[in-house]
């Protein structure tokens, strides 16, 4: 039986695409693919759950048996195996959801406030703002909540003064504005990489040098689109640039501070994986296995403890600069570092020092 439109609607990832609407069939394009010249066949459920975020085969057969899926302008199976140059498009008969923000009261670690913009400390394991999947518990239902924004505004709405976001995992220092003047004077900052900020991370391994320079375009992997990467210049993604210095070096693992000079998705954890550093406990870039180090069951049992001491990539958004937008004054914030990354800090200080007196 042909399933509900309005089910398989939820079933698709908030993104960035455009809408497209098909006159024809009163219908909207949410995604559209394009196979490489070099694809091999593979099913299409199979081809779609690579590149699209949080939905499952289970549902992608789904979409295909409500007819949502497909190839060359034509609906097909989810059995239908993928051809070179196939256009495959996920089409519904309404728009995206357009995220609405719903106020909640859930506490805020405020490190600075004004008329203008605020600084808040946030914790790891919080979303930024809803889209698929966390539409509820984000920072921004908090931030509507304490700034009284009227119940239903929409996640585009120029009142909402996101100005940037770190991952859910990553905790630190985010800046959000409380006016719209303010929000376009803080976004063009960003834009202008006028910005300061430096991160905190425990990286894989022994980095070579005590400092560098990482520069690699990074955009979304095709064949994984949970997943960036870094591609060769001028072939696609974004420009991106990470600078990086040595803190403190545990042998198998190394304490980094990184400057960014841009500012793109998953840039830290994709620049230190390209470099052969993943970050420690980096779960989608294989951080969470063990990388270097002994083959020891003690050794192995002291990595899975700093694990779980620390259940997410060791990374932290440490300090950040900007020019206030209305005084024209220079600001700079800096907050700890989290307990859970203290602790497998530490944890790594005492077993260096336990192997330093071994040897």
């Amino acid at each position: 039986m042909k399933k509900d439109f309005d089910q398989i609607n939820d079933l698709w990832e908030e993104g960035d695409d455009e809408i497209v609407a098909s006159e024809e069939s009163k219908k909207y394009e949410h995604y559209r693919f394009v196979a490489d010249k070099g694809q091999s066949l593979l099913r299409i459920d199979k081809f779609l759950s690579d590149r699209i975020e949080g939905i499952s085969r289970n549902r992608i057969q789904q979409a295909a048996e409500a007819g949502c899926i497909l190839v060359n302008d034509m609906p097909v199976k989810s059995s239908y195996r993928v051809k070179p140059m196939d256009v495959i498009s996920i089409v519904m008969d309404k728009p995206r959801h357009e995220v609405e923000i719903i106020p909640e009261d859930i506490p805020l670690n405020i490190v600075y406030e004004d008329n203008d913009l605020m600084v808040v400390n946030k914790p790891a394991g919080m979303v930024v703002h809803p889209g698929h999947g966390n539409y509820s518990g984000t920072l921004i239902n908090a931030i509507a909540y304490y700034l009284n924004y009227e119940e239903g505004i929409r996640l585009d709405d120029p009142r909402v003064g996101m100005v940037h976001r770190i991952d859910k995992d990553t905790s630190g220092l985010l800046l959000i504005a409380k006016t719209p003047e303010a929000k376009t004077n803080l976004s063009l900052q960003f834009y202008n990489k006028t910005t300061k900020r430096q991160y905190i991370a425990l990286a894989w391994g022994d980095l070579e040098n005590d400092e560098g320079r990482i520069e690699g375009n990074i955009g979304r992997d095709p064949k994984n689109r949970m997943l960036m990467r870094v591609f060769p210049e001028g072939e696609m993604g974004k420009t991106a640039v990470t600078h990086y210095q040595v803190m403190e070096r545990f042998g198998y693992v190394t304490l980094v501070q990184c400057r960014l000079e841009t500012g793109r998705t998953h840039q830290i954890r994709v620049h230190m994986k390209h470099i052969g550093h993943p970050l420690f406990n980096d779960e989608r870039y294989g951080g969470n296995e063990i990388l270097y180090g002994l083959r020891s069951v003690r050794y192995k049992q002291f990595v899975y403890n700093c694990f779980a001491a620390c259940p997410r990539q060791c990374l932290h958004a440490q300090t950040l600069g900007f020019i206030h937008p209305s005084t024209g004054k220079e600001m700079f914030f800096e907050s700890e570092i989290p307990a859970d990354m203290q602790e497998v800090i530490r944890k790594w200080r005492i077993y260096t020092i336990a192997q330093q007196l071994k040897s």
